[in-house]
């Protein structure tokens, strides 16, 4: 039986503001070093108003669109939240959050994240202003 090796690492985003922000490429070179050829990668972001997405990779009118679906679902500004002391964005960001993903399991195979044709990895902003955003990458396998 082989034994399982693990590697983590972590890196920084500085986003812009609301949007999302492709770290396919930074993943990917983590999995790299990790040197494994078969196991499973877990992408992770360590905050509450910032999220991670699997995502078209190829038309950035589908995260465009899709920026636009949560203005509707979860507008800012909304009188049903109490929680604003940094803004009218600060709960629709947790809502934002909690509604896709603070993680995602990825498979390895190849040494790569096993990822589909028009499939990347995106961070994605919820709060208007910019914030660094850390996230851990832990990949174990064989």
């Amino acid at each position: 039986m082989k034994q399982l090796r693990h590697h983590g690492e972590s890196f920084t985003v500085r986003t812009a503001g609301r949007g999302t922000n492709d770290v396919t490429r930074r993943v990917q070179e983590i999995v790299a070093r990790a040197g494994l050829g078969a196991g499973q990668c877990t992408v992770f972001v360590h905050h509450t108003s910032a999220s991670l997405i699997l995502c078209e990779n190829a038309d950035p009118q589908v995260r465009d669109d899709l920026e636009a679906f949560a203005a509707r679902l979860v507008p800012d500004g909304d009188p049903l939240f109490r929680h604003t002391d940094e803004g009218d964005d600060d709960m629709p960001a947790h809502v934002r959050s909690i509604l896709t993903h603070a993680s995602l399991t990825i498979p390895v195979t190849g040494g790569r994240c096993d990822l589909g044709t028009w499939q990347g990895v995106y961070l994605w902003e919820h709060r208007h202003a910019g914030h660094d955003r850390r996230i851990s990458v832990s990949v174990i396998g064989s």
